[in-house]
């Protein structure tokens, strides 16, 4: 295997990634519409992709038109690994009308599911940096409720180069264009948990492991299948380019299921799987199929750590 996050996610110059802090639905309602209405005096169109009880507030402020889209983001919204290439669809849809594009773009912070979803929101929100970094030019206002703890906002502005206060645009200073991303450690596998050793030829058994884990926690069907699907292509990976082998846990915490999957691969593209792969390209395509099949994909990975991806499927009930 080949995400390594040392890269410099520096924007590039016709790319701008804003945080705009509030509290509140009035200032929300306040620093949106006035970034929308400036952007309509400069003859710009905009994407609002925020939570529906967001977009029924701005909605009473600014209605849709043929400038102001307001977009359904209930598919992607707690899949923080499918949200760049939902931006990028929803600016080629809407830059095809010739207008420079702003987008406001909020997760549903108060509903994620757990601190892993949380943590891979955040880190989508450094990765738009190093995903748009070439272009297309446009400019994203990331609103976020100051209700959140110190912590997170202090997160979040590390992974944002600008800074919306008292209506003005600033530069972040907590945004180090050179810095890593900080991630937090992994925690441990919740007991009980399985382990299995596997290598070339033990594909199947993989499986097997799974099923049975999922049997337990009464994961069947068209999910079973998907995570079947999923693990086959990160152990395939694992034989390949990792090593020749790897290592599978697999657990449930926070009514998840999680398959855990470690190498002694390397991923040096930290976007590997997060843009949709071009219809031209032939592989390239597993990591991809990957996040579109789990609920939640986590993926680290050093060169002297080696590589560790974790599937996340929720369990009902």
């Amino acid at each position: 295997m080949t995400s390594s996050a040392s890269a410099s996610a520096a924007a590039g110059p016709g790319y701008r990634h804003e945080l705009y802090p509030y509290s509140g639905g009035d200032e929300f309602v306040e620093g949106t519409a006035r970034f929308i209405r400036d952007a309509l005096d400069g003859d710009e169109a905009v994407v609002v992709a925020v939570p529906q009880d967001k977009a029924s507030l701005l909605r009473a402020e600014i209605r849709e038109d043929d400038a102001v889209h307001y977009v359904d983001t209930s598919r992607v919204a707690h899949h923080p690994g499918r949200l760049i290439a939902a931006w990028q669809e929803w600016l080629q849809e809407y830059a095809s009308e010739g207008r420079p594009v702003r987008g406001i773009g909020e997760s549903p912070w108060d509903k994620v599911s757990c601190q892993a979803e949380a943590q891979e929101l955040r880190y989508h929100e450094w990765l738009l940096n190093k995903a748009f970094a070439q272009g297309p030019a446009w400019w994203l206002l990331c609103p976020y409720d100051t209700a959140q703890d110190e912590a997170a906002l202090a997160q979040m502005a590390g992974c944002h180069p600008e800074l919306r206060e008292g209506g003005r645009t600033v530069p972040c200073e907590a945004y180090d264009p050179r810095a890593p991303y900080a991630f937090t450690p992994l925690t441990g596998p919740c007991d009980p948990y399985d382990e299995f050793a596997y290598t070339k030829g033990e594909l199947s058994a993989v499986r097997d492991k799974i099923a049975a884990c999922a049997e337990q926690h009464g994961l069947t069907g068209r999910r079973l299948r998907e995570l079947h699907l999923a693990a086959t292509e990160v152990a395939t990976n694992s034989i390949r380019h990792g090593g020749g082998h790897g290592v599978l846990r697999t657990w449930s915490e926070d009514r998840r299921l999680v398959c855990e999957f470690r190498d002694a691969g390397y991923i040096d593209d930290p976007l590997a799987g997060r843009k949709r792969p071009d219809p031209r390209q032939t592989g390239g395509r597993g990591l991809w199929l990957v996040q579109q099949l789990c609920d939640l994909v986590e993926i680290r990975s050093t060169p002297h750590e080696g590589t560790t991806i974790r599937l996340h499927t929720a369990l009902s009930g």
